[in-house]
């Protein structure tokens, strides 16, 4: 997905070649066989576990600042589609959350849109899209509901499995704030889905809400023909609450 800004903006160069250099130079071999065979990757790992990998890209974003929001997104997409281990890819999804532009990061225009969309739907797997629906999609949706509704809709309705994930999870963090129209179409598009990602997921926004909104929830799983998975975990929460208190 990247473009020619990559070849010729030299910020965006430096930013990326800095970070590949670094993620080689911190690389453990041992521990990446690991996280490889764990996460079911095609795509091998340096092994760099998490804080460390956070350790290695803070003071990178620091010394290597973007000049504008186009070369941001081209350098979050050239982390990504050029990667050849796992943790460039997770270094693309902190750019792109990165505080420094957070600004830009709440701007659900069409470009920024493409890029996310991109980045769920080529990636296609959970620690990717999790982060992605969570964070970047939700802070999108809280801070402009009237953009991202239709969109989290639409989406809700796609064939492919991630993007229904995203919509699904995007309240993950929204508590109070949580449009429950929203989210019950969001499972709406997947309640029928026998993949165990859709049906995780749809458990696991229900048991997230419910920390909320303990009877809205017990009403929409006695209201619809769950699987067992999905109405499992979206009353384990109000299950391990009930014993405690019994």
């Amino acid at each position: 997905m990247s473009g020619p800004a990559s070849e010729t903006d030299p910020a965006v160069t430096r930013l990326t070649d800095a970070v590949r250099a670094a993620l080689a130079a911190a690389a453990d071999p041992e521990v990446g066989v690991q996280q490889q065979r764990y996460m079911k990757s095609a795509m091998p790992y340096r092994g760099l576990k998490t804080p460390v990998l956070k350790a290695a890209l803070r003071p990178l974003f620091e010394q290597h600042p973007l000049p504008g929001r186009p070369a941001w997104l081209v350098a979050v997409a050239e982390l990504w589609d050029a990667a050849t281990h796992r943790e460039e890819r997770y270094a693309a999804i902190a750019l792109l959350r990165d505080r420094r532009y957070r600004g830009w990061a709440r701007q659900p225009d069409e470009a920024l849109l493409r890029v996310i969309r991109h980045l769920i739907v080529s990636g296609a797997w959970w620690d990717y899209v999790d982060q992605l629906a969570s964070h970047s999609v939700g802070d999108l949706l809280r801070a402009h509901p009237a953009t991202m509704t239709p969109l989290l809709r639409a989406w809700a309705s796609e064939r492919n499995l991630w993007l229904r994930r995203t919509a699904i999870l995007s309240q993950l963090r929204s508590k109070a704030d949580t449009d429950t129209a929203l989210l019950t179409d969001a499972i709406a598009g997947s309640i029928a889905d026998p993949d165990f990602f859709a049906r995780k997921a749809i458990g696991w926004a229900l048991r997230e809400y419910s920390k909320t909104d303990a009877a809205w929830v017990r009403r929409f799983v006695a209201e619809h023909d769950l699987a067992p998975l999905s109405r499992r975990e979206a009353l384990a929460w109000l299950a391990a609450r009930d014993a405690a208190s019994s």
